[in-house]
């Protein structure tokens, strides 16, 4: 082999590695949802992956709700206060022209003027563009800015991998941050994006002081350092303390990286922050000619990082410049007082190892996001049923979720500005959810893992809150009728989707002992009459006392699901029993609680269990009870059952009855004139499902939560409304939800209830379940879908793809995953069945129907 081969070769080789070492650039994302100048201000699109913590994309492109350090932080911010760090700014010099310096952010509304120090908002004294707007299609957010006195136009992209079936890939401690700077002018411009971020590192809001004003000031950061690091084709700052106790819950470190070739400045800290000179002598530098001069390191420096990366734009052309931020905080301590830890630090103990890592692999993993928000956005649901499905996932990334080391997937039920709401997983709110078992199937199992063998004692009693660590799981004695029986259709649909027989056979036991647990002396069902007669705690936050639809309907559900998984036990005097008690149990409901236009609630009294004359005067009814009330909730049970594929569990035609009811008597068109003594998620001229209308007149002291509306609530009416046919009645519903999700108002990535993010409002996934009637089974490997001809979305937790239906034909595309099929039930046709098809990654078939 000659010289000059040998020479050529290297070269070729060389320059391989010189593309693949170059700067990456998103692709052209997908927009679902766009957002007007005026619709910004709640808009925060968390960045970050599943147990991870995250940072949010805000509405007009600033970085916002910094929840990296194991808490949540909204509104109130342990890490940007005033006119500090973190932010991104943008310089920009058009050839012969004045350089400008400008905060990359859209303008501040009105109502963010007033303070009484004149600094009313964060960022407040920086330049900023005058026009903003967002596009969304979760987890991708882009932030368009522009300024007729600019020479330029940004486009600002973030985004989190997100793939289904892959949790790992979608639990990565990453925001990704692109900037496509546009030159509008006629001459080449030399423009810099600089990110600055002062190392927070412990300040997590833990530790406080107040300063003469009585203002709270957070503290906690001590001798925090930065160091400016170049490898693997990584540059950037990393951020770590030398003083932050490497025990608590808000050490760790983090990194600000950039994959740039050429045009790399930095600074690893700024002047001492006396009179704010810190963020004054970074202006300062950064503006005179878009680079920056790292500082001789002194005494009284301030950890204040910033990294830039210049680039020269020719005329009417756009330059990208991405950075990643990455981090690592591993001592979380959750609602325990010991930690315990994180997942995600498990896989990467550092956040410069975490960008390492994790960098090289983005391309694949922005295809990999991309195929499939194109492959939902181009279904032929409901943009609006789009919308809240997507959107909603959020709130698995946010601080609502956590996984312990050990992989459990571990659940708040939402988050406070700055704590966390409601500890444990708690089961009768996680109940209601679809989007963890039918995107990521390992880690639902998980929670049934905790649920039935952490957190169940020897008698069966189930906590609906886990406590932590595992090991204290079961400690106390707090069970919940509606969480208990919802866990056990919960553990049927996982054996069902994911076909996993060991996983049933493991769990079986525990899942006979959850279930009789309802039967003991004085139980939920102590006479065995299929009839929950007991005093029944609840997710209203109460005891029911007496047969009520909302834990009856769940029982039923539970029953029916035993006796479906005895059966493949081989365990038959447990079918049998199970059969009995739900033959018993939904004819009674039919027959005494159905009262000719919805399920109503027979109180009993709480010391005897016989009923009460509610329409006696003398008769003491007990507090905070349902009675003749219309729930909008009343349905739970078979709002599962039909997602199970369990058939109905009361008569259909009551069934269908009680859904008109509950939209007929509980959705409000306009709240102006509604009294509420409690929480207001909906206000004004609002439409919304209140959670009970009282036709036949209200109780005293109704159960607490009777005049407020919540959209996981709303969200399971709704699909239960979609599988009665009431296709109209249910999309105004979910319209309703996500107007009131405006972006102005509220933000499109999180619904609360009691927290921000709440885990109930991932019902919303159970509507692209419902209207395409999908069913999957990988213990018997089939399929069911709707013959309503259209492109449908399916996903059983571990595959995931389209299904295109037409009057002929039906055909299966598996876009990731693979998948086994031997029988397909379209419509209410006869089930085909078929050859065993194994589907592979990227197979599509098309499959003939009979006529």
């Amino acid at each position: 082999m000659n010289k000059l081969y040998l020479i050529a070769i290297g070269a070729l080789l060389s320059g391989i590695i010189t593309v693949q070492a170059q700067e990456w650039k998103p692709q052209q994302w997908p927009v679902l949802k766009k957002y007007d100048k005026e619709h910004l201000y709640q808009i925060a699109l968390p960045l970050g992956g599943i147990g991870t913590g995250t940072v949010s994309l805000g509405g007009r492109g600033e970085l916002r709700d910094w929840e990296i350090m194991n808490v949540p932080a909204k509104k109130y911010s342990t890490v940007t206060t005033g006119n500090n760090a973190p932010f991104f700014a943008i310089y920009a010099k058009p050839q012969n022209q004045k350089a400008t310096t400008t905060l990359l952010a859209g303008p501040l509304y009105s109502h963010e003027y007033l303070h009484y120090e004149g600094r009313p908002v964060n960022h407040h004294g920086l330049p900023r563009f005058e026009q903003a707007s967002f596009e969304a299609a979760y987890p991708f957010g882009q932030v368009s800015l522009s300024d007729s006195n600019l020479p330029v136009k940004v486009k600002v992209k973030g985004f989190n991998p997100f793939i289904p079936g892959d949790a790992d890939a979608s639990g990565l401690p990453v925001a990704v941050l692109s900037y496509e700077v546009t030159n509008t002018t006629d001459q080449p411009m030399n423009v810099s994006i600089c990110g600055s971020i002062r190392n927070f590192i412990g300040k997590d809001g833990s530790k406080f002081r107040t300063d003469w004003k009585g203002d709270y000031i957070p503290t906690g950061a001590k001798n925090n350092k930065n160091k400016y690091v170049e490898s693997n084709n990584i540059k950037g700052i990393y951020l770590y303390s030398d003083g932050v106790d490497k025990d608590d819950s808000a050490w760790g470190t983090v990194a600000l990286t950039t994959q740039a070739v050429n045009g790399v400045t930095y600074r690893t800290s700024s002047k001492a922050d006396n009179w704010n000179n810190s963020i004054l002598n970074f202006w300062d530098d950064f503006s005179a000619d878009g680079m920056l001069t790292e500082r001789s390191k002194q005494e009284d420096e301030d950890p204040m990082a910033s990294l830039s990366v210049n680039k020269t734009i020719a005329p009417q052309s756009t330059e990208t410049f991405t950075f990643y931020i990455t981090w690592s905080f591993p001592n979380r301590k959750a609602w325990s007082s010991v930690v315990v830890g994180n997942y995600y630090s498990n896989q990467y103990p550092d956040a410069w190892k975490a960008a390492e890592t994790i960098i090289p692999q983005i391309p694949e993993l922005e295809n990999k996001t991309l195929s499939f928000i194109n492959a939902l956005l181009g279904t032929s649901y409901p943009e609006v049923v789009k919308e809240a499905a997507l959107f909603n996932l959020a709130t698995l990334r946010s601080q609502t979720v956590f996984r312990l080391p050990s992989g459990h997937m571990m659940g708040w039920e939402g988050v406070m500005d700055r704590f966390g709401s409601c500890e444990g997983s708690c089961t009768h709110v996680w109940n209601y959810e679809t989007a963890t078992p039918y995107l990521f199937g390992e880690l639902a199992k998980t929670m049934r893992d905790v649920e039935f063998n952490y957190a169940t004692k020897e008698n069966g009693l189930m906590n609906f809150r886990a406590s932590l660590p595992l090991s204290e799981a079961s400690k106390g004695n707090n069970p919940a009728a509606d969480g208990q029986m919802g866990c056990i259709m919960k553990i049927y649909r996982e054996w069902q989707l994911s076909g996993d027989n060991d996983f049933l056979k493991n769990n079986w036991e525990q899942v006979k002992k959850v279930l009789s647990y309802a039967w003991i002396e004085k139980g939920w069902d102590g006479n065995q009459d299929g009839v929950m007669e007991g005093s029944q705690h609840n997710t209203m936050d109460v005891n029911y006392f007496g047969p009520n639809p909302q834990m009856g309907f769940w029982y039923m559900g539970a029953l029916k699901a035993a006796e479906k998984m005895s059966i493949a036990m081989k365990d038959k005097n447990f079918a049998k029993k199970c059969r009995t008690l739900f033959e018993k149990g939904s004819e009674w409901m039919d027959e005494n609680l159905f009262n000719g236009e919805y399920y109503e609630h027979k109180i009993t009294d709480p010391k005897t269990f016989e009923f009460l004359d509610m329409n006696d005067p003398d008769v003491k009814i007990p507090g905070f009870q349902l009675g003749q009330g219309c729930l909008v909730d009343q349905l739970v049970g078979q709002y599962m059952a039909h997602l199970c594929g369990l058939g109905y569990l009361g008569d259909k035609k009551n069934i269908q009855t009680t859904m008109k009811s509950i939209m007929k008597y509980n959705f409000v068109e306009d709240f102006s004139r509604h009294f509420n003594n409690m929480r207001s998620y909906v206000m004004g001229d609002e439409a919304g499902l209140l959670m009970a209308s009282w036709p036949k007149g209200r109780l005293e002291v109704p159960f607490p939560y009777f005049s407020e509306v919540m959209t996981g609530f709303e969200y399971c009416a709704a699909v239960g409304m979609l599988y009665e046919g009431m296709e109209e009645d249910a999309l105004t519903c979910i319209n309703a939800i996500r107007r009131r999700h405006d972006g102005a108002k509220r933000n499109p990535f999180s619904e609360s209830e009691c927290g921000h993010h709440y885990a109930r409002s991932m019902a919303s996934w159970s509507a692209i379940i419902a209207l395409s009637e999908f069913q999957y089974s990988g213990v018997d490997k089939s399929m069911k879908i709707t013959d309503r001809p259209g492109n449908y979305f399916w996903s059983n937790g571990y595959s995931w793809g389209t299904v295109q239906v037409t009057e002929d034909d039906v055909t299966i595309e598996v876009i990731n995953g693979t998948l086994s099929l031997k029988s397909l039930t379209v419509g209410s046709r006869k089930g085909m069945k078929l050859k065993h098809f194994d589907f592979k990654e990227g197979d599509v078939r098309n499959i003939k129907l009979h006529k």
